[in-house]
């Protein structure tokens, strides 16, 4: 009788465990890549003086982050029942070849700068995230509008069209539907988009940057498409263009017919840039730029194509400047790479990409080539 009682309440523990494992979980996943590679900058810069500088820098050696951006990260899901559960990523990014964190924060480096999220999903109402996370442009517009979507340098959705490109806001809150046939809308908007959110003090002016992202995606099938929406206001502290409303709005579309699938993308920027564009350890247009009455153009046309197990991509991509950018040049970008799989997590790639005008400034012009491999856990 002893030996039933005790067999019947290890196996009314096990079964409990087995429960509360199966409610909660939480996993450790990353990206490694790595490579070798070539890279120059050759053309005019400017100073911080606004000199024109004659400028020829070239790199050979270890490339990394190419195919996809190192990282690490935990993510957890807990059952609350009723087919709700609560949900968190904690991502860091991170340079291969030194061990250092990324996406850093003036002189600090963020401990999770690729995401740092907590919220609620249901397969019936969606999901709702609050923390630093990704925009709706770079998750909806970026895979669809270019074959190389975020990833893969300056050959990069995200170098023509700039609120693409892997774009983060701090404090913001998220919410995305569920799929519904193919259909997806996503909306956010962050309380300060850059750093900790500000104390306003009374009578005076917002130092805050308060940004919206916004999208709706269709993905069914072999036809693709999104049109995406981004605004941030510039904090009324700056001395210049405080208050300034900087906005970019993109299309893009993709059809698969089976022997390739074809990409393209147009939008515009007005009032600013979202992102600088660094190439080494150039960045010639910093972060969340403000520039009243500028207006950049931008379009991209792609092709992706399966060759035996592997893929070949190509694109191009132009952003061209006009209002207040006066006589800046057009910037184009033209790329082509492959990837071809060793495993289902392992991938080796090849990448060639020339940009000309790079933030355009005339005759400055910025050379990738590489080869790599990626893992995936």
């Amino acid at each position: 009788m002893k030996k039933t009682l005790l067999a019947a309440a290890l196996a009314t523990g096990f079964a409990i465990a087995g429960a509360a494992h199966a409610e909660t979980s939480v996993t450790l996943y990353g990206i490694v890549d790595g490579g070798i590679g070539y890279q120059q900058l050759k053309g005019t810069v400017y100073d911080d003086a606004g000199n024109a500088v004659d400028y020829n820098g070239k790199r050979t050696g270890m490339i990394n982050g190419i195919n996809s951006a190192n990282r690490w990260g935990l993510k957890g899901t807990e059952d609350l029942g009723d087919g709700l559960q609560a949900v968190f990523v904690l991502e860091s990014g991170f340079d291969l070849g030194t061990g250092v964190s990324g996406q850093s924060l003036g002189n600090t480096n963020r401990m999770f700068g690729r995401q740092a999220t907590i919220g609620l999903q249901s397969d019936a109402w969606g999901r709702f995230d609050l923390g630093r996370q990704t925009n709706i442009a770079s998750k909806y517009f970026a895979d669809i509008a270019s074959p190389f979507g975020v990833d893969f340098g300056q050959a990069a959705a995200g170098a023509t069209f700039n609120s693409a490109a892997s774009l983060r806001y701090d404090n913001m809150v998220m919410y995305q539907t569920p799929n519904f046939s193919g259909f997806q809308f996503g909306v956010g908007y962050s309380f300060n988009a850059n750093g900790s959110q500000q104390f306003r003090d009374s009578g005076g002016d917002d130092p805050n940057t308060h940004a919206w992202t916004t999208g709706l995606r269709y993905a069914n099938g072999p036809i693709g498409l999104a049109a995406t929406y981004d605004q941030f206001e510039a904090p009324e502290t700056l001395p210049v263009d405080g208050g300034v409303k900087v906005k970019s709005w993109n299309v893009g579309a993709s059809y698969d017919f089976s022997v390739a699938r074809l990409h393209a993308g147009f939008g515009q920027t007005r009032n600013g840039w979202f992102q600088g564009i660094t190439f080494g350890d150039l960045d010639t247009a910093g972060a969340l730029m403000v520039n009243d009455g500028m207006r950049v153009n931008s379009y991209t046309v792609g092709v992706s194509a399966p060759v035996g197990p592997g893929e070949i991509m190509a694109s191009w991509g132009m952003a061209d400047p006009r209002g207040t950018a006066g006589d800046d040049e057009k910037q184009n970008i033209y790329s082509l790479g492959y990837t071809y799989p060793l495993s289902k997590r392992t991938n080796v790639y090849a990448i060639g990409s020339y940009a000309k005008n790079v933030a355009f400034q005339d005759d400055l012009k910025s050379t990738l080539i590489g080869v790599g491999m990626r893992h995936q856990f």
